[in-house]
């Protein structure tokens, strides 16, 4: 079980200069536990449970008011394994006998401190005797080696006991509904053949009412029942096909098809657990169609003179443009509370750590829209407002509007490189003869940018979605080199109307959104694209060629423009998931106030993890090559909040902000070498065990928009980095020999090998494009615990190749973040860092 994120991540910082200090060395070792000091007793315990466990539920189904045909007869038993101790999985589960564990929780009970493992196990009628043969094994015979049989499976067992259909609840235990209450469930059924037959056979007699879609999954299937526990508990012994049950979450559609009272109810609910940002919080700063203020949950965080335009005769309310009316206003309440649902359905408090800003980039509906052209000009503008304003303010821009990039396929566009330019610091000013540089780079004034993907346009939405978005590259100005660029990915495959029983999801869950563009069009010398993908819903088909993209069940929900006749709105694409992505950077940006945009970029796209299907085709996938078209995809998978402002102690991150030099009069300068502060004595203790090292470098470069060679890259980007990391058996002076000719003696060769480029994910090639670059290595501890020396270096760019314009002399800025996992959860490697580095060593709590 992985251990609570708890503890702040780690910067390090050549200054101040910590004090010499050597800790005491950590006897740390794998926890062992208390086993059964009298092994027949165990045995004969188990085997008196387990036997009168069989009993009870032989006795059950005989009571049970009703039968359905087909059905196959069989008991749940419930094993619990000592608080603090994990059951032997895999020995209980004999799908060779029909024996199935169905669903494994954590409980803590009581007064406990430590969690208790449960598993759920189906066993079918005549399969008991497995068990029994296996504790009577365990108390009177001896393997070769003279240890008990199956010592490892009874030895972390501690209780056995009849499962009720309590134990098959998998979520918040505390959320378990009242036994009369009826409620609608989500149920998981064991895939064995005719499981929905059999269910709805039972709904049918009980007086359930079943949902009437139904998700498959490889070996499961979920319906929706609505019922009671009274009314679901037989099924444990009539139907013996349930799995797990969880809470059917409420839908989008619930609130959605309130009424404006009713919406209002639900508003005034959160208003009244609310906690507003500080007036100097860091800010959201949305370009895009205006955000109405009066909405009563964005006004606490959004103040009259943080709502601007780019031309003051527009207003700052939100007009919509097109077809997207309230766009801006929605993505200004995903920005600042994610998908509503979860939080309207929440008693918790809700306290905000970023405000927003917004500047209406779109005109009003009767006038001209923006000339294509000119959009880098309007973001050049727009950028100004806020910082007019609030010059002092941290803020991260959100701008979820694109125009098409049909034939770009990755080239810059003078939008693309607008937005680079303005990342990097670079200022612009508006003359007659039209939009120039400002002749240098503002200090300290880079500028982290979120921007949306697009969205593949609503006619070209089918079924096959994922060869679809393939071929439709990103939208400008997505492909820019800075801007950290979002997809979007769903969750949403459940479709509960009854009404549309004809209608599928077309994107199953864990995958991505039917919507969301890509960069697999592009040719391998540009940026991935999406960097990251977040939740953006769903699209529906009737199987005929029709497609829906706005079930609410499908949708995510956000504040609405006009709050007095509909304060909710459904919410979906690229754009969605862009305002999302942009709150968990605030969030950061909050927690962690002297990080740079390119920290940020760097942390939020560290924190994202493929999901489980995502990183199927990942590992089935063979090549880095074509590892790297499923990045251009999936990006780097889905950031995750948590993950990217706390580390835990089975879970260390460290942050690095540097500056280099990297060109001198034409010439390579400088490269830097980081020795890191590493857990190698807590890594050497699981020597054996798996762990895995994950490096992001993030830095911005300056375009060069007024060349046209930028299918040479090195013209368009004004310098480029790389990293690498030294391997476990290769010395720190051949490590810097090799990537460095400078550090050979005379007339000595390169070393030979050292370069571990096949052991990472994606490898050399495949990482190092554009100016954010993230990788993964899996091995032992004993490998890693010598890995932690990483080398930044320069690779070619325009600066070097136009020394005049140079800017090395004031330095790259670049954040380096690594970080080491292990599923290792008795193995404490971010304390011995943070002693080592001087941090406090205390955990600490965030509510995000």
């Amino acid at each position: 079980m992985p251990a609570p994120r708890n503890r702040r991540h780690i910067l390090v910082g050549a200054a101040p200069q910590p004090e010499p200090f050597t800790p005491h060395p950590r006897d740390i070792r794998p926890r062992g536990f208390t086993r059964p000091s009298d092994r027949p007793q165990h045995a004969a315990a188990l085997r008196s449970a387990l036997e009168a466990a069989n009993t009870e539920a032989v006795e059950l189904r005989q009571q049970a008011p009703l039968t359905v045909e087909g059905s196959h007869p069989g008991r749940y038993i419930e094993f619990e394994g000592p608080p603090g101790v994990d059951l032997k999985i895999d020995s209980l589960d004999l799908r060779g006998s029909g024996i199935e564990v169905v669903n494994v929780h954590p409980r803590r009970e009581g007064d406990q401190t430590e969690i208790a493992q449960r598993a759920t196990v189906f066993i079918p009628d005549g399969k008991l005797g497995e068990f029994l043969m296996r504790f009577e094994q365990y108390a009177t015979e001896l393997t070769p080696k003279g240890q008990p049989k199956n010592k490892e499976l009874v030895d972390r067992i501690a209780a056995v006991r009849l499962a009720t259909l309590r134990q098959l609840w998998t979520d918040d235990p505390a959320a378990y509904p009242n036994e009369q209450a009826s409620v609608w469930w989500e149920v998981w059924l064991r895939r064995t053949g005719g499981e929905l037959a059999r269910f709805a056979d039972f709904c049918t007699q009980s007086g359930i009412r079943l949902g009437l879609r139904q998700l498959a999954f490889d070996d499961r299937v979920v319906c929706l029942a609505l019922a009671s526990a009274e009314q679901l508990a037989p099924a444990l012994v009539v139907v013996a096909d349930l799995a797990e049950l969880r809470r059917a979450k409420t839908g989008t559609a619930f609130f959605a098809d309130l009424s404006p009272a009713g919406q209002a109810q639900w508003v005034a609910d959160l208003v009244g657990r609310l906690t507003p940002p500080s007036p100097d919080a860091p800010a959201v700063c949305i370009l895009d169609t205006g955000v109405n203020r009066a909405h009563p949950l964005i006004a606490p965080t959004l103040s009259a003179e943080d709502a601007t335009a780019i031309k003051a005769s527009w207003g700052a309310h939100d007009t919509g443009w097109g077809g997207n009316t309230g766009h801006g206003t929605e993505m200004a309440g995903l920005a600042l509370y994610g998908d509503l649902v979860p939080v309207l359905e929440s008693i918790d408090s809700v306290h905000l750590r970023h405000r927003l800003e917004s500047v209406k980039i779109l005109p009003p509906p009767g006038q001209n829209q923006n000339e294509p052209d000119m959009y880098g000009a309007v973001t050049a503008m727009a950028v100004s407002r806020p910082e007019i304003q609030a010059p002092t303010r941290s803020r991260v821009f959100s701008m979820a509007v694109t125009a098409s990039s049909e034939g770009d396929l990755g080239q810059p566009t003078s939008w693309s490189a607008a937005v680079d330019a303005l990342a990097s610091g670079r200022a612009f000013d508006q003359t007659d003869e039209g939009l120039v540089f400002i002749s240098s780079a503002e200090p300290g004034a880079h500028r982290l940018f979120i921007v949306s993907a697009g969205n593949v346009p609503f006619e070209q939405l089918a079924v096959e979605h994922l060869d679809h978005s393939d071929l439709q590259p990103v939208q400008d100005p997505a492909q820019s080199w800075n801007a950290l660029t979002v997809g979007a990915c769903t969750d949403k495959a459940v479709i509960s109307d009854p009404e549309l029983h004809a209608w599928s999801p077309i994107s199953p869950p864990g995958d991505l959104s039917p919507w969301s563009t890509t960069s697999c069009t592009f040719e391998e010398k540009w940026p991935n694209k999406p960097e990251v993908v977040f939740e953006g819903g769903n699209v529906a088909h009737d199987g005929a060629g029709g497609v829906d993209g706005g079930l609410a069940d499908l949708c995510l929900l956000s504040t609405g423009h006009q709050p007095l006749t509909t304060p909710f709105v459904l919410s979906h694409a690229t754009s969605a998931a862009t305002a999302q992505v942009a709150r968990i950077a605030a969030i950061v940006a909050a927690e962690y106030p002297t990080l740079w945009p390119e920290t940020l970029r760097g942390l939020v796209v560290h924190s994202a993890r493929w999901t489980p299907r995502m990183q199927a085709a990942i590992d089935a996938t063979p090549g880095k090559v074509n590892r790297g078209k499923l990045v251009r995809r999936y990006g780097f998978g889905v950031p995750d909040v948590s993950r990217a402002v706390r580390s835990a102690n089975d879970a260390l991150t460290l942050i690095v902000q540097g500056v280099i030099h990297p060109y001198s009069k034409g010439k390579m300068h400088e490269m830097h070498v980081h020795d890191l502060p590493w857990p190698a004595a807590a890594l050497s203790v699981i020597a054996g065990q798996t762990v895995r090292l994950r490096v992001t470098l993030s830095y911005f470069i300056e375009p060069n928009p007024g060349r046209r060679g930028w299918k040479a890259r090195h013209r368009y980007a004004s310098h480029g980095l790389r990293l690498d990391v030294k391997n476990a058996t290769e010395s720190l002076p051949d490590f810097r020999k090799r990537l460095n000719k400078k550090a050979l003696d005379p007339d000595e060769e390169k070393p030979t090998g050292g370069s571990d480029s096949a052991d990472w994910v994606l490898g050399d090639h495949t990482r190092h494009r554009g100016s954010l670059h993230c990788d993964i290595w899996e091995g032992t501890a004993e490998d890693l615990a010598a890995r932690n020396v990483i080398g930044i270096y320069p690779v070619s760019g325009w600066w070097r190749e136009q020394p005049k314009r140079d800017r090395s002399a004031a330095g790259a800025r670049y954040a380096l973040v690594v970080s080491i996992e292990t599923d290792e959860e008795d193995v404490d490697i971010w304390t011995p860092v943070a002693q080592q580095v001087g941090v406090p060593v205390q955990a600490t709590e965030i509510e995000w």
